[in-house]
C-alpha cells in the first residue's frame, strides 16, 4: 500500500469516527462523504441497503436518545478494511436516568468510501438488561452461567 493511499485510508476512518462521534448528533449533513451510495449497513438490530435508509435509521436513532458518544478504543486499518473497537455510553429515556456503555467493535470495508459496515455488539447489555424485571431475569441467569 502506498503512502497516499494509506494517508487516504486513515483520513477516512478517522472522518468516521467524527461522523459518529456524537451519538445524539451525528454529522449526518457528512454522510455522504463517509458513506456510498450503497452502504450496507448491519449491526443486531437492523440490515439496510443504500445511504438513504441509513440516514433515516440514524435520523431515527439520535432523536430517540437522551445524550451519548462513542470513546475509541483502538483500531486496525489495512488496504480496503478497517476495524474500531469502542465503548458507547449513552442514555435513553426508556432505559432509566443512568448511563449505559457496551462494547463493541465495527467492521468497515471502502474504497474511496465506505460500502460495507458491521457493528458487532451484545444487545443484552445494551437492551434487555435496562429492562424492569427482564433484566434482572438476564443479569441473574448470566450470573449462574459464569460460576
Amino acid at each position: 500500500m502506498t503512502d497516499a493511499k494509506k494517508d487516504s485510508n486513515y483520513l477516512l476512518i478517522e472522518r468516521f469516527k467524527a461522523f459518529y462521534l456524537d451519538v445524539k448528533n451525528p454529522q449526518l449533513d457528512k454522510i455522504d462523504e463517509i458513506y456510498s451510495e450503497n452502504i450496507f449497513f448491519k449491526d443486531p438490530v437492523h440490515e439496510l441497503r443504500g445511504v438513504v435508509p441509513l440516514h433515516a435509521y440514524l435520523t431515527e436513532m439520535s432523536a430517540n436518545v437522551r445524550s451519548g458518544r462513542f470513546e475509541y478504543l483502538d483500531q486496525i486499518v489495512s488496504d480496503n478494511m478497517a476495524y474500531i473497537k469502542w465503548n458507547m455510553h449513552f442514555k435513553h429515556p426508556k432505559l432509566g436516568c443512568k448511563t449505559i456503555t457496551v462494547r463493541g467493535i465495527t467492521q468497515v470495508q471502502f474504497d474511496e468510501r465506505i460500502y460495507f459496515h458491521e457493528d458487532v455488539y451484545d444487545l443484552g447489555q445494551m437492551l434487555y438488561e435496562h429492562v424492569p424485571l427482564l433484566g434482572t431475569a438476564i443479569k441473574g441467569l448470566k450470573k449462574r452461567l459464569a460460576m
